[in-house]
């Protein structure tokens, strides 16, 4: 029952930090596996190769500073829309290792909807943060970002009964949040709808 409690809390893990800061993810895999601290399933192993941990930690410390700049946050994050979900897919279906194809695709399913519903649960959250005329948010935003998705996936590895019930009450949390971001988006977009509109009215010559 552990065993499987684990696989579970690995895969739902992985997809779920990927969402976040897919490059901390592996890097942190990859760093744990070759350091010998956490044994990775085989179908993993290839994450402990130099060549994937240089390229996840330097993708990592670009997008550390690209994070944390008001604007670029958000360009940097509806470009990952298209990187982090599949990838998160992968990992996800990856993880439990060599079993059933079927089960495999399963997780991917559910491990790709969960990368998915964090992710939009992260770009919509920031829109709101670039509102603000000063960095410091995006700062200490990104930061929380940072530890959340490294100390969620330490606890998904090591303290995987803990995660679980971490990972159904955020759960619960996105299936509330994210009606309302969504019209508090809506609601941005029509104010600065209006706003450009009467710019425009003002320039217009007069006749």
């Amino acid at each position: 029952m552990q065993e499987l409690l684990s696989l579970i809390a690995l895969s739902m893990g992985v997809a779920w930090a990927s969402g976040i800061n897919l490059y901390a993810t592996i890097l942190v895999l990859g760093l744990l596996g070759t350091t010998g601290n956490m044994p990775l399933p085989e179908t993993l192993q290839v994450l402990q190769n130099p060549l994937v941990i240089g390229a996840a930690g330097f993708m990592y410390c670009v997008e550390f500073f690209a994070d944390k700049i008001p604007g670029v946050d958000s360009a940097w994050d509806t470009l990952h829309t298209f990187i982090r979900i599949p990838a998160g897919a992968v990992l996800a279906a990856t993880s439990i290792g060599e079993v059933d194809p079927a089960v495999a695709i399963a997780a991917g399913m559910v491990g790709g909807g969960l990368t998915a519903g964090t992710h939009l649960t992260k770009a919509s959250s920031r829109l709101f943060v670039n509102t603000s005329p000063e960095p410091f948010s995006n700062i200490g935003v990104s930061l929380a970002e940072d530890t959340l998705a490294i100390g969620g996936l330490w606890t998904a590895l090591f303290y995987p009964s803990f995660f679980l019930i971490f990972l159904l009450a955020f759960v619960a949390l996105m299936i509330w949040i994210l009606p309302i971001l969504g019209r508090g988006l809506k609601g941005l977009y029509v104010s600065l709808r209006g706003f450009f509109a009467v710019g425009e009215v003002k320039r217009l010559p007069e006749r």
